[in-house]
């Protein structure tokens, strides 16, 4: 039986999550509104191997933002059993987010590769572990163990490994491809609109995430062994997927993409979210001050 309302009886707690909040609103974007006329245009006009690549990158991320958006609702229920109004408020435009990145990524397959379905081959065995195991079993797991313990190990693969180094640095691919594209005088203006308003979007899901950590560690320092254990597991499979990508071109990636820049860039992502996490260990919270304007 509910008992009162915080907002009610305290008013809104003007802090990080209100902050990630009010951000995500003046920030709201709407894929349904991105031309992807000259796009198409340019995707036509690229040989198969860099089309190839394009279809690939986008199988990754669509699976992925539908995964992510699937597997969400565990931690939206855990936080709202626990009265946090605030998280939970932002939490509603994460979901929004992630489903968008869903639309986003369905459009451009559709509209500007004119492909739809039988993508699946492009996702190899360390993406499906990732995808098809670790994060729903990570996220699914807060339905019976609500635990600070199983929450950080949620928040981790959710926030620090599949958006903070896969989809930051898949994000970095997308826009390699795009300059060398330009250099040939093509462009894809839609599509890079749409992913430069999804990295915005995922600072703030990231964000969230080491916040939601940082909350259990300012509580309990103890549970840095599960930080440390979990990513021992994590990183592994993830530096897997970027070297799946690579692998299936032995000839040399398209649009002369190098397997050392891609994996340079995926170990300085998981590299800044390790400092933060080392300075929540004792200044919890804290320690996000400056992720969010």
């Amino acid at each position: 039986m509910r008992t009162g309302f915080k907002s009610v009886e305290r008013g809104l707690e003007a802090g990080f999550p209100l902050r990630l909040y009010h951000k995500a609103k003046r920030l709201f974007w709407d894929p349904a509104a991105l031309d992807f006329t000259q796009d198409q245009a340019t995707y036509e006009a690229l040989d198969p191997r860099a089309q190839d690549l394009l279809l690939r990158l986008t199988s990754l991320f669509l699976g992925g933002e539908e995964a992510v958006t699937l597997d969400l609702l565990p931690l939206v229920r855990v936080v709202a059993q626990e009265g946090r109004l605030e998280e939970e408020m932002y939490l509603t435009t994460f979901l929004l987010e992630e489903a968008k990145h869903v639309e986003f990524f369905a459009r451009f397959l559709e509209e500007v590769a004119s492909a739809k379905g039988g993508l699946a081959h492009y996702h190899g065995p360390h993406y499906r572990r990732i995808f098809h195991e670790l994060l729903p079993e990570a996220m699914g797991r807060l339905e019976q163990d609500p635990s600070p313990r199983a929450q950080v190990e949620a928040a981790l693969t959710y926030n620090v490994v599949v958006e903070g180094v896969l989809a930051e640095t898949g994000y970095q691919g997308f826009f390699q491809a795009a300059e060398r594209l330009r250099a040939r005088g093509l462009d894809l203006p839609g599509t890079l609109a749409g992913v430069a308003h999804i990295k915005q979007d995922e600072s703030r899901h990231i964000a969230y995430g080491l916040f939601l950590i940082a909350r259990h560690l300012g509580e309990d320092p103890g549970l840095w062994s599960v930080v440390e254990a979990r990513l021992n597991l994590l990183l592994p499979e993830a530096l897997g997927v970027v070297q799946e990508l690579f692998a299936a071109y032995p000839e040399g990636m398209p649009l002369e993409i190098a397997l050392e820049e891609f994996l340079a860039y995926a170990m300085g992502q998981f590299s800044s979210r390790m400092r933060v996490l080392e300075r929540a260990r004792s200044l919890g919270p804290g320690a996000l001050e400056g992720l969010v304007g």
